[in-house]
């Protein structure tokens, strides 16, 4: 079995163990720093890393709900992983969450799968071949002014007075899932997606390949791409849209300096 069929198979049985855990009752709790965490987020990583570390014993491991063992920077293949990316959405019974599974060689995705189970919907994307959305290919919308455009980000920060110039009228939404609002882009349902605090690798390393292989632009609001595997898997901010996009709103947030 490659690679992108063995994370599909266990993405999609991740699924099915998480939306049983829901519909049993969910433990829920603080992690330190704050964010919310359950039983389910925790029984699916056991599962994920269970099933893949033996069937690559290889490669290395980096995953939201597992310590970090500094041993997956000296493979040459690594798993990251997000077990349920939007936890909120989850535990309040919201269908925008999903399993977040990347294999990264060199910094670089090279095989991918966000599966949203509750809403049956399971992107996939490996470096030789085309982003696709339950089997069909997928590709950005080709939106070229910010006016009107479908946003997913804050709406109270693009309302913040402090901007140098008003952002124009857009539709804003949100999503809790930062992997699953990035294939949002890439399947053209969504023009663009910001976000200006930080990001963890295992958000994006899947979702990353997935927008490339579709066809948007994915970067920080510096313009500057990401590398996967580091030895601190955080990104300051992120910034994905279509080809028209993504250069307008770098001219709206590259100033701005990111603690």
């Amino acid at each position: 079995m490659n690679d992108l069929d063995l994370i599909i198979a266990a993405a999609r049985e991740a699924g099915e163990l998480a939306l049983g855990a829901r519909e049993g009752g969910l433990k829920i709790w603080s992690k330190e720093g704050g964010s919310p965490v359950t039983d389910a987020d925790l029984a699916v990583d056991t599962l994920l890393r269970t099933e893949l570390t033996a069937a690559r014993p290889g490669y290395g491991w980096l995953s939201e709900e597992t310590a970090d063992d500094p041993a997956r920077l000296a493979t040459t293949r690594q798993f990251v992983v997000d077990p349920i990316d939007g936890t909120v959405a989850f535990m309040k019974g919201k269908p925008w969450f999903a399993v977040s599974i990347a294999v990264v060689e060199n910094g670089k995705p090279v095989a991918a799968v966000v599966h949203a189970p509750a809403l049956d919907e399971t992107y996939a994307a490996t470096a030789e071949t085309p982003a696709t959305l339950n089997g069909a290919p997928i590709a950005p919308s080709a939106t070229d002014r910010l006016f009107g455009a479908a946003m997913l980000g804050d709406a109270k920060m693009f309302a913040h007075p402090a901007w140098p110039e008003p952002w124009p009228d857009m539709r804003v939404e949100t999503r809790n899932s930062i992997a699953y609002r990035v294939c949002l882009v890439a399947s053209g349902h969504f023009d663009a997606a910001i976000a200006l605090s930080p990001k963890s690798e295992w958000d994006l390393a899947a979702a990353d390949l997935i927008r490339r292989q579709a066809g948007a632009l994915l970067t920080d609001h510096k313009g500057r791409e990401f590398a996967y595997n580091r030895p601190v898997p955080l990104v300051p901010s992120l910034v994905c849209a279509n080809k028209a996009l993504h250069p307008l709103i770098l001219s709206r947030v590259g100033h701005i300096e990111l603690p």
